[in-house]
């Protein structure tokens, strides 16, 4: 497996490197040292210049190290996430690229474990344990509310009914929903 590019390990070393104390009290050194430069060059247009043009380059740059390094990281936790999906049974593994739905297709996902999170609340509150694991059926596209788009595949969305043995439909719960 190869490790990282040239840039990589710059941006990683960088973006570490700038979120220490020293790196923070030498960006203050050097306001105080051109605060007190001021006199010296009697506060003219080119000493502003100087602390303008030098903030604007760090700033600008930085802007695309701190990136590089939040996307790595953000994936790498992605996969992560991924894998402790694709590892626990039971998981619905339609869930590993939640990251590549549109927002309908994640609102409709989002939503039906509002309902599981409703349910076990009432559950509580009624002295009943919320403890488990209520079945819940990711349709993997096609069913009614899929999302589709031309030239774009379609992707997992959430169905309340799954058949039983026999073939009646059971709700998330489980149990037969007697549609």
């Amino acid at each position: 497996m190869n490790r990282c590019s040239w840039f990589n390990r710059f941006a990683k070393g960088s973006a570490r490197a700038t979120g220490k104390p020293m790196a923070f009290l030498l960006a203050a050194a050097t306001i105080v040292v051109w605060a007190i430069t001021g006199p010296i060059f009697k506060f003219s247009d080119t000493w502003q210049l100087v602390i303008n043009t030098g903030t604007t380059i760090v700033t600008f740059l930085m802007v695309f190290l701190i990136q590089n390094t939040q996307n790595r990281d953000s994936d790498a936790i992605q996969i992560k996430l991924d894998e402790l999906i694709r590892a626990t049974k039971g998981a619905h593994t339609a869930l590993l690229d939640l990251e590549e739905l549109d927002d309908e297709d994640l609102a409709r996902i989002r939503e039906l474990y509002v309902e599981i999170a409703a349910k076990s609340r009432k559950k509580m509150e009624a002295g009943q344990e919320d403890t488990g694991t209520p079945f819940v059926h990711i349709d993997s596209g096609g069913g009614s509310g899929a999302a589709s788009r031309e030239g774009k595949a379609e992707h997992p969305t959430p169905n309340t009914q799954h058949p039983t043995s026999n073939g009646e439909p059971r709700d998330r719960s489980g149990s037969p929903s007697g549609v």
